[in-house]
């Protein structure tokens, strides 16, 4: 999916929504609200494309987890121990 190219206000939006809508069905566009980015508006195909990519993720548990990855898990909180008590001293 293609990152968003243009940027526009809240007062933009008001002020040119057919515009800001028509550009957002070609790709995506982003809508600031105090020069903070706010929203994103995308065309339907690529909204359903991210839902799609979302799906697909999946669940697991300690269980379910392969042993080469639980290990390096393992070694990840060990290590994050061994420096909190570090700090502590």
């Amino acid at each position: 999916m293609p990152k968003p190219s243009e940027t526009y206000s809240t007062s933009d939006l008001s002020r040119k929504s057919g515009d800001i809508i028509a550009e957002a069905l070609r790709h995506p566009v982003t809508i600031t609200q105090r020069n903070k980015p706010r929203l994103v508006l995308l065309n339907i195909e690529d909204y359903q494309q991210l839902i799609r990519q979302a799906d697909r993720r999946t669940v697991g548990t300690i269980e379910t987890m392969p042993d080469e990855l639980f290990a390096e898990l393992e070694n990840a909180v060990d290590a994050y121990a061994g420096e909190d008590e570090v700090g502590r001293s």
